[in-house]
């Protein structure tokens, strides 16, 4: 799952992802909509969303998944580096600095689905 404001970043980290894995990828423009999702369905296995995000903020979104699906793995992307700090220490499996590369992509997919 990604979950990203910007509509361009959004459809090119599915598009992607869906190379890399050969499945389809669900995508968000806000965090309440996504955790709408996850609490509705519960199948994401990863979520990547970005830190600033209307309604529901990437961070909140992280705490909410870690408290009720603890297994889930969550990666929070950000232009704002210091955002790294608030990322791990709410749980989250790893942080994504914007712009990222598509190799980033890769690693964090064979890092997190494949293995």
């Amino acid at each position: 799952m990604i979950v990203d404001k910007d509509k361009l970043a959004r459809e090119f980290t599915v598009d992607v992802l869906e190379f890399c894995v050969n499945r389809s990828v669900t995508a968000f423009e806000n965090g309440s909509e996504a955790w709408e999702y996850i609490k509705n369905n519960g199948n994401a296995h990863i979520v990547i969303t970005e830190a600033d995000l209307p309604e529901m903020d990437g961070f909140e979104l992280l705490a909410q998944i870690k408290k009720s699906y603890p297994e889930k793995t969550c990666i929070i992307m950000s232009q704002t580096h210091s955002h790294e700090t608030r990322a791990e220490e709410l749980g989250a499996d790893a942080f994504l600095a914007k712009p990222f590369y598509v190799d980033e992509i890769f690693e964090i997919v064979q890092r997190y689905v494949i293995q």
